[in-house]
């Protein structure tokens, strides 16, 4: 079944098929970026769904998809484990460091990562990164840097419109589809 194809943007699309790793921030890209505590302390978040099957399908379709957060939080932890993702770094004060180090174990280069963050401490990432992607909420000189900037705000399906747009310049996208349509999931 041929899907109608989403607007990418044709300068990106040769990078977007050389990704071989999403490296993603969580607060303010995967969650809208407002901290909730509870009366006794503890922090919760909110995750959309939709970014949740994004990345699923991305691991999928081979690509593989680490998180970089510089808070600690048991719901981040518990939310890469239900997704299945292994690359976890919390507590992360040297995001572009910590980026290097996973390509270097995991033998992909600097230019084969996709990574969305949402303020300052995601610039560097963004700006070495293959391709360096911000959400409409962060400061604009991040919104001005980054290379694409997603329709979707952070925690609202902006992970999703990145994995979508990786799935659609890599092919992948419409034999995905496929498998929910013929229940071969």
């Amino acid at each position: 079944m041929a899907l109608a194809t989403p607007t990418i943007d044709p300068r990106l699309v040769d990078r977007l098929r050389k990704v071989r790793l999403l490296a993603l921030d969580v607060d303010g890209v995967l969650t809208d970026g407002r901290l909730y505590f509870q009366a006794d302390g503890v922090e919760i978040k909110a995750f959309h769904t939709q970014d949740g099957l994004g990345l699923k399908l991305l691991r999928r379709a081979g690509l593989q998809v680490a998180f970089l957060t510089g808070r600690e939080s048991p719901m981040v932890s518990h939310r890469a484990a239900a997704l299945g993702i292994d690359h976890v770094f919390q507590s992360c004060e040297d995001k572009l460091a910590t980026l290097r180090e996973l390509c270097t174990r995991k033998g992909i280069e600097l230019e084969q990562v996709a990574y969305c963050g949402d303020d300052l401490p995601d610039l560097a990432a963004i700006q070495r990164a293959g391709i360096g992607i911000t959400v409409p909420g962060s400061p604009s000189y991040m919104r001005a840097l980054a290379d694409y900037v997603t329709e979707r705000n952070g925690g609202h399906g902006a992970v999703r419109e990145i994995c979508d747009m990786l799935l659609e310049a890599q092919g992948h996208r419409d034999a995905l589809v496929d498998t929910y349509l013929h229940g071969k999931r």
